[in-house]
């Protein structure tokens, strides 16, 4: 075994023993042992990445402590997990960059070991969720990282964070409950919990039509909870809040990075567990196509009518959210490799927004309403820039991320040979519509000149490159990341298709 195989085992490790030590060290040494482990971490998933592309190699399987199953509890890497590990790890840096100088505002100075000690944990949920091939493994990191994220939201310890956090955690246990159901009906129907022994226990059940009808059930308990945990429409009432009210780094993390970990580990019980093809055949994937199509619209008109720059882009977290579900729902592999670069899209794009915003409410008494935005964007050019970046991303403007994303999806909606063709087009350019509608007046009123001087502007605090390097650097590599996506996206794309074959 090369010794680059160990890497997804140490990712994980380093992260959870980072948390741990953390937990003794004070803010300073605790910030830069967590800057330290992000980027550790991202360097190896790169490594890693590096490693398989170029051997050709596809994936592999590590047996932690090396008993071979069924005994043994197993890690399994390709691409794709390599691949988004990467992202993860990036995207998770940048935002506790965006966020880091406006924590010593919204957290107690005496707590601030403790959020990194959450993040470190966060991250190493996230890594075994993308890595792991044994279920219960998987639902042990799944409560690691609900525990982790319900500190992070409330850990700013205001009457509307506690109150997102409670929100928050009895949605999620409720979706935990599920799936642990359905990996318990899972284990009793098989006699396994790793992923490859389970799919071959669960073919077998279906071509002999024993159990047939329990699996079923247990495919939607495992679908179900897990689509609770990632806020698909209707199970979203918990998001505006969380996201919206919490530290700007802990909403940039839990819109990009926490719901999306859920979401990838669902693709994998589609792919590894159950198989495709049998998910398809269920009618499970109807469901999930109509719920998206539903979040697309809803989430967007939600978005629409609120007047709080946060909680609106909440809101359209809700919208992105059901375009993944809309792609799996279409029950093709282009549409599922539409729905993995949005994963990718999303994150990049939601960080930069939410991160932009703080800026934009910054440099306006604090302020998140819409009317108190008006010209923001000229007190603050950087940050009027991220959010118009954002935007026009969202949109699916050519150049940026979701430009290829909806294409993508409209691609994958027009080869369907089914029924869903034209409801994926329909909602798709009605979505499209309402995302213009509130993302776009949105750059308008902080373009928009104020047309005199008011006592509360005399109390900006005008952000200048000097002051906030870390900021003005976080937003620029935010629109970087972003352009990548957008004009090297055939690339990306490849990776995808390769791993999704390498986990049939």
């Amino acid at each position: 075994m090369d010794f680059v195989q160990n890497v997804p085992f140490f990712s994980i490790m380093i992260s959870m023993f980072s948390g741990t030590i953390s937990s003794i060290l004070p803010e300073k040494p605790a910030k830069w042992l967590n800057t330290a482990v992000i980027s550790v971490v991202g360097a190896m998933s790169a490594w890693l990445l590096w490693y398989l592309v170029q051997t050709g190699t596809g994936s592999f399987v590590f047996m932690m402590g090396h008993f071979p199953a069924p005994w043994g509890n197993e890690i399994r890497a390709g691409v794709l997990e390599a691949g988004m590990a990467l992202f993860f790890s990036i995207v998770m840096l940048f935002s506790m960059w965006g966020g880091r100088k406006k924590l010593f505002d919204e957290v107690e100075y005496s707590k601030h070991n403790i959020y990194y000690i959450l993040t470190n944990l966060l991250l190493s949920s996230l890594l075994a969720l993308v890595y792991t091939n044994d279920l219960f493994t998987a639902y042990v990191f799944v409560e690691i990282n609900t525990i982790s994220a319900c500190g992070l939201i409330m850990i700013r310890q205001n009457g509307r964070t506690i109150e997102a956090a409670v929100r928050y955690m009895i949605m999620s246990l409720l979706g935990s409950g599920l799936l642990l159901m359905g990996i318990c009906m899972l284990y009793d129907l098989t006699g396994h919990l790793l992923m490859s022994n389970i799919k071959e226990s669960v073919v077998h059940i279906m071509k002999t039509g024993t159990y047939r009808i329990p699996m079923i059930i247990t495919i939607g308990l495992i679908t179900v909870g897990l689509a609770i945990k990632s806020a698909l429409f209707p199970f979203h009432a918990w998001l505006p809040d969380a996201y919206g009210y919490s530290t700007v780094s802990s909403a940039a993390m839990l819109s990009s990075l926490v719901s999306k970990g859920y979401i990838f580990l669902l693709i994998k019980i589609f792919y590894r567990v159950i198989g495709f093809d049998l998910i398809c055949g269920s009618h499970i994937i109807n469901v999930l196509f109509l719920f998206g199509l539903c979040g697309m619209i809803f989430g967007s008109l939600s978005a629409i009518w609120e007047k709080d720059i946060r909680r609106m882009i909440a809101f359209s977290s809700v919208a992105q959210i059901g375009y993944i579900y809309m792609g799996f729902g279409l029950g093709t592999e282009a549409g599922m490799i539409a729905s993995i670069f949005h994963i990718l899209a999303h994150a990049a794009t939601k960080s930069l927004l939410f991160i932009s915003a703080i800026g934009l409410t910054d440099v306006s008494a604090g302020s998140r309403s819409f009317f108190d935005l008006t010209g923001s964007a000229y007190r603050n050019k950087i940050a009027g820039v991220g959010f118009t970046v954002g935007s026009l991303s969202m949109v699916g403007i050519p150049v940026f991320a979701g430009f290829v994303s909806k294409l993508l999806f409209a691609k994958a909606g027009i080869i369907n040979p089914g029924w869903k063709m034209f409801p994926t087009l329909i909602v798709l350019a009605i979505s499209t519509i309402l995302n213009a509608i509130y993302f776009l007046k949105t750059v308008v009123r902080i373009y928009t000149p104020e047309k005199k001087s008011t006592e509360k502007e005399k109390g900006f605090f005008v952000l200048q490159w000097k002051q906030q390097k870390l900021y003005c650097v976080t937003i620029v590599l935010f629109i970087i990341l972003n352009m990548v996506l957008g004009m090297t996206s055939q690339p990306i794309i490849r990776l995808i298709e390769t791993g999704l074959h390498n986990f049939s």
